[in-house]
């Protein structure tokens, strides 16, 4: 049977896997397989994994466990292996690598970090901001068949939005980065200009989500700034 493996962790760590169950129905049987200096946390996989409501919470709750003892490398949700034998044979195969990783998340957490901002709010500044787009705006409003000069008005107007949200993600990533050890900047959507993440010690944390409060009290009411952590930390792995 396939190896469904949940993380990564040293061979010290205590696993304390009582109590948990894996993923499927009926919920797999935790168990470990053990090297010189690592341990992996497995189950077995069952045939038709899904990502069910009842198995993610399943994945997540083994490495919420885990984290609470000691540094992990969580694994998403997902990951199979062909057998034990296979999951021993990489952590032999990556044992050097796995350890250093493992001691740079030692007691560390991670905080994800989404901010957005009011479009209307951001359209309004830059044109009172921008004399030519200001003058580009009343021209066409007056001029509904000036089409070049509203060509010009809608590239300007996105080059300026765009160059706006770069430097707020910028100016609030350097801000906040003093007060971790590592940032991971994720994939900016339509509905956000700053994913990222901050790799945190854990006895800093109340610390940083204080600095991120006082980060949120520098911006108006157009700004959204979600926090969302203590996860498991997924983008430093």
């Amino acid at each position: 049977m396939s190896t469904y493996v949940y993380a990564i962790t040293a061979s010290d760590h205590p696993v304390r896997l009582d109590g948990l169950n894996g993923v499927g129905e009926p919920a797999s049987k935790m168990r470990t397989v053990r090297t010189e200096g690592l341990t992996a946390v497995v189950s077995d996989a069952p045939e038709d994994l899904r990502a069910k409501r009842r198995d993610v919470a399943a994945h997540q709750a083994v490495l919420e466990r885990l984290m609470a003892d000691g540094a992990v490398l969580p694994m998403r949700f997902g990951l199979v292996g062909p057998d034990d034998e296979q999951v021993a044979a990489a952590l032999d195969g990556n044992r050097a690598s796995y350890e250093e990783r493992l001691a740079e998340l030692d007691d560390c957490l991670e905080f994800n970090l989404k901010v957005s901002r009011d479009e209307d709010d951001l359209l309004r500044e830059i044109v009172r901001e921008s004399d030519e787009i200001r003058e580009l705006n009343e021209l066409t409003r007056r001029n509904p068949d000036a089409h070049n000069e509203k060509v010009r008005l809608g590239e300007l107007i996105t080059a300026e939005v765009k160059a706006r949200q770069e430097r707020d993600a910028r100016e609030i990533t350097d801000r906040l980065a003093p007060a971790a050890l590592n940032t991971s900047v994720g994939d900016a959507t339509q509905e956000t200009l700053l994913n990222v993440s901050f790799l945190v010690k854990r006895e800093k944390a109340a610390a940083f989500s204080q600095a991120v409060h006082e980060e949120a009290g520098l911006h108006s009411e157009a700004y959204t700034i979600r926090l969302n952590g203590p996860l498991s930390p997924y983008s430093f792995v």
